[in-house]
């Protein structure tokens, strides 16, 4: 692994990292996130005319947030930027089951399970919402010097 350079002083501890999204209908992403990941609300502000400001969900050890669209504070969802540049991994016991069951609640499939040179058998959803999902599980360990060489020879 490359050592890694001091650049000036330390940069403040980051004590957590939260996922969030923006999506048109944020009360049915919910539905979805809690049918198809098992998700738990924790808790939702929504405003007198229904759109939802904030939204904490737990999903397993990690929570997510989530709002309806803000154009008007350029906060916008998958389809108003014309797709999304980023996803969310799922590392879970079984990606072949999750991944049923979401395209089942309406999840489109992007890539099917597959067993990756990475050591994960792993897939690709978009939910209803425009958000995409990678969800897989571990098939063996493999040292990051190990994927390195796979990797290589992908390109050879």
């Amino acid at each position: 692994m490359p050592e890694l350079q001091n650049n000036g002083p330390a940069a403040p501890r980051i004590k957590e990292v939260f996922p969030y999204l923006r999506v048109h209908g944020a009360a049915a992403a919910i539905d979805f996130y809690v049918k198809v990941f098992g998700a738990r609300e924790r808790f939702r502000l929504v405003e007198p005319g229904g759109r939802i400001g904030h939204a904490e969900l737990d999903i397993g050890p990690a929570v997510l947030m989530l709002s309806d669209e803000y154009p008007e504070f350029d906060c916008l969802a998958p389809p108003s930027v014309g797709g999304v540049a980023s996803s969310v991994h799922l590392h879970v016991d079984d990606a072949d089951a999750l991944a049923a069951r979401a395209v089942e609640a309406g999840a489109v499939m992007l890539m099917p399970p597959t067993d990756q040179f990475y050591g994960e058998r792993s897939c690709k959803i978009r939910d209803p919402f425009g958000h995409e999902w990678m969800i897989g599980h571990e098939i063996e360990k493999v040292t990051p010097e190990e994927m390195q060489r796979r990797y290589d020879a992908m390109f050879k």
